[in-house]
């Protein structure tokens, strides 16, 4: 027998012998048999256990009368508000780049992409309330009903400064009367009071969460102020759906949450929601003209840079006025320019944009009190909100630029724009709304419904960007439009450049 086959019988042996120890260890420790024989538990059987329960409360419900009643009459509530409260479903067209790797070619394509959020409906016609960006460059909108229904739904319009949209929902018996809520008084909110939000959080249908009322006039940027701060647990898909008082009626529409994490946004105990009062003015202006309403003074405000503040021997915070339009609220109510303005309606101001913003949403009617520092001097103005109208709103919307100069480029060239109702959005472009009588465009044969798709060779997406465009450009070029108007052919619209007047520096 060779060496080699001793020490590979050798290790078979030291192998077995380690490998029957630790079987037989294993065994002798856990009382089962060894190798058939032994274990003390090896033949019983399971023997059922007995457990005496509690069949009795913590406390009795005499003791707790308060906290039943308080019980039974949340469940009530949410009964009754739960009917009124839908999910929304979207379908938004984005356009993407793609690269091909073979032809190493970029092309365009449109994509799909699939939306949710919540809602509110607000009449028995079937109009429900929503946030902007949950609808915002949508394809096809669905509404999915406490009872399951699954409708079609028309976008009336929205508003994009405040973030709401008001849609409408029809079914298929024109005599169908739909379950709504209340608006509540947004105003008579205090911080403390019960707020329960109801949506459709990460899709999973209706959801209920109760809170408080953790704080009032917060504010997440320049466009969206005076919010609501709530306690009450929003997450995604919460958006648009209503924050509701103890009586179930309305008090706000949720909108955004604090997080830290943009990319994984979750619930940190901080939601913002819309006023009702806010939400319900709104609401009003586009069922009666169609169209959300703003708030104009008629005022050219500029930031306040620290040269001029020096100049004019100014130290603090505030906004400049750089020009007041004529017989304009602002005028009657004997703003000047070179005014730096301290506060608006009993706020401090810090900014131009903010400013603006503020007066845009202000009620069309309200007296705006204003506190200006004027030559050493602080003195409190009051003004009449009055309604933006288009060629305002374009020269309102520049509020960065040259604002008096803006003014004379607008006139000049007489077009007044609007954005195209939201199913077309996602084509791009603008219509003509108004053209001044004698003004460049009128002499050009532009007319009213005209749609505007490019502004010197680039495509438009909405007025904004159209007016921006055309008060930035025009000074510096000619401007050509790319014009059609119905089913005619497509035609170029040049304006000659439009020099500045010139302005006082600062």
């Amino acid at each position: 027998m060779s060496d080699a086959f001793k020490r590979l019988l050798v290790l078979c042996f030291v192998f077995m012998t380690a490998f029957v120890s630790v079987h037989v260890f294993r065994a002798w420790r856990d009382g089962q048999p060894i190798f058939g024989f032994g274990g003390y538990e090896s033949d019983q059987q399971f023997a059922p256990e007995y457990a005496t329960l509690q069949t009795k409360p913590a406390i009795e419900q005499s003791l707790v009368p308060g906290l039943i009643r308080a019980n039974d009459e949340m469940v009530e509530l949410v009964d009754r508000v739960t009917p009124a409260v839908v999910s929304i479903d979207t379908e938004i067209l984005k356009r993407e780049r793609v690269i091909d790797r073979y032809s190493r070619r970029i092309y365009e394509r449109d994509r799909i992409t699939p939306g949710l959020g919540s809602g509110v409906i607000v009449s028995e016609e079937g109009h429900v309330i929503t946030n902007h960006h949950v609808i915002e460059g949508h394809q096809k909108i669905r509404v999915t009903l406490h009872d399951g229904r699954s409708l079609p739904a028309t976008l009336i319009n929205s508003d994009k400064l405040l973030d709401i949209a008001v849609l409408r929902i029809k079914s298929g018996d024109p005599n169908e009367k739909f379950y709504a809520l209340k608006f509540g008084d947004s105003d008579a909110v205090r911080v403390g009071q019960l707020a329960i939000a109801v949506g459709n959080p990460f899709g999973l249908g209706e959801s209920v969460t109760v809170g408080r009322i953790s704080a009032r006039d917060r504010s997440l940027s320049d466009n969206q102020r005076d919010l609501f701060q709530t306690d009450a647990a929003i997450n995604p898909g919460n958006s648009g759906g209503p924050l509701l008082n103890h009586l179930g009626e309305i008090i706000a529409i949720n909108v955004s949450i604090y997080t830290e994490d943009r990319e994984n946004p979750g619930f940190q105990g901080i939601g913002f929601s819309i006023p009702s009062n806010d939400v319900m003015r709104t609401l009003e202006y586009i069922l009666d003209k169609g169209r959300p309403i703003h708030g104009y003074l008629g005022l050219a405000t500029r930031d306040l840079k620290q040269h001029v503040a020096n100049d004019l021997n100014f130290s603090g915070q505030g906004v400049l006025v750089s020009g007041v339009t004529p017989d304009s609220p602002a005028s009657k109510a004997g703003l000047e320019p070179y005014d730096i303005i301290l506060a608006y309606q009993g706020e401090g101001v810090t900014n131009a944009r903010g400013l603006l913003n503020r007066i845009r949403r202000s009620k069309v009617g309200d007296d705006a009190e204003i506190s200006v520092w004027r030559k050493d001097k602080v003195i409190n103005l009051k003004a009449m909100v009055g309604e933006a109208n288009p060629f305002e709103q374009g020269q309102q919307i520049a509020e960065n630029a040259r604002l008096a100069s803006d003014r004379a480029i607008l006139n000049a060239i007489g077009i007044a724009v609007r954005d195209l109702p939201p199913a077309y959005q996602h084509q791009g472009g603008v219509l003509v709304q108004q053209v001044a009588p004698g003004s460049l465009a009128d002499q050009k044969g532009v007319r009213p419904t005209d749609y505007i798709l490019e502004f010197n060779g680039q495509r438009i997406s909405d007025s904004q960007q159209f007016y921006f465009n055309l008060v930035s450009g025009a000074a510096v070029t000619e401007t050509t439009l790319r014009i059609r108007r119905n089913n005619q052919p497509w035609r170029n619209v040049t304006f000659p450049k439009i020099p500045r007047t010139k302005e006082p520096t600062d």
